[in-house]
């Protein structure tokens, strides 16, 4: 069995490993936090944290698990749009080797078998053999087409992340003003540092991680999908040449009959 076959495991194994390592690490943080007491503030509460603010706290950690699955996503999706996935090498050249000695059957079969797009569109395309060339070019067209969009309509859940990461980003700016405003007015209008610090640290704290979200998931949907675009396209390319061995030849053209040398005769006299 390919490693394509049993890749949706293997795939999911690096988003588990992070989401399973997040909350040890955030504790680990936290209890740092706590035992150092007075010290100042730390890491954790810098970049993690909002002390004295749940609210802000919570959107805190949401966008920091956010930010863990948006990596786990690239990840995810890098892999299963690799060259291997799409069109590898081994598939092509053994499918070019079965019908070079027209093992046609098994050149299907293999096609069958093989779970990339190479795999796919090949198998379309010879399964229609026997309704002519213009069927297996169809067939190329509209497999390599359908797994296009069905792998960009993949992608489509980092373009989600990279857009509501930043809007969470911005709502949470929007909250920490509204508290630190707050604050300052029921101080009657004195300015403390102390009091306005936990509502602007929670502003800038949630735009910070609400751009480490957008700005990844957005660069890496644009990246992925140019290279899904251009693997689908060399697949289609690698199919179309390999059938072209099926492309039936152009039937000469006649040439017009040649009169008879009584015609010939009769039209120069009526000429003449």
């Amino acid at each position: 069995m390919h490693l394509a076959n049993r890749f949706p495991f293997t795939a999911w194994l690096p988003t588990g490993a992070l989401l399973a390592a997040a909350p040890a690490a955030f504790a680990e943080e936290a209890a740092k936090a706590d035992a150092g007491g007075s010290g100042g503030i730390s890491f954790f509460e810098m970049f993690f944290w909002s002390p004295g603010n749940i609210l802000g706290s919570i959107m805190i950690m949401f966008l920091v698990l956010m930010s863990i699955v948006t990596v786990a996503l690239i990840i995810l999706f890098a892999l299963r749009n690799r060259r291997f996935e799409i069109v590898p090498e081994y598939a092509v050249e053994e499918v070019e080797q079965l019908l070079e000695k027209k093992q046609f059957r098994e050149a299907i079969e293999l096609a069958e078998e093989d779970a990339s797009v190479f795999g796919e569109v090949m198998h379309a395309a010879l399964s229609e053999a026997s309704n002519g060339f213009g069927a297996m070019e169809r067939a190329i067209e509209e497999t390599g087409d359908l797994a296009l969009t069905q792998r960009i309509r993949s992608l489509e859940l980092l373009n989600v992340f990279g857009a509501v990461g930043p809007m969470l980003g911005l709502f949470g700016t929007v909250y920490g003003m509204i508290v630190a405003f707050y604050k300052l007015s029921e101080a009657g209008g004195s300015v403390d540092p102390q009091l306005l610090a936990g509502g602007i640290s929670t502003a800038l704290v949630t735009t910070l991680w609400g751009l480490i979200v957008g700005i990844p998931a957005v660069a890496a949907a644009a990246l992925i999908r140019s290279r899904v675009e251009a693997l689908v396209t060399e697949t289609m390319a690698e199919a179309d040449a390999m059938l072209n061995r099926f492309r039936p030849s152009a039937a000469p053209a006649k040439k017009p009959a040649a009169k008879p040398k009584a015609t010939q005769e009769q039209e120069a006299e009526d000429e003449a």
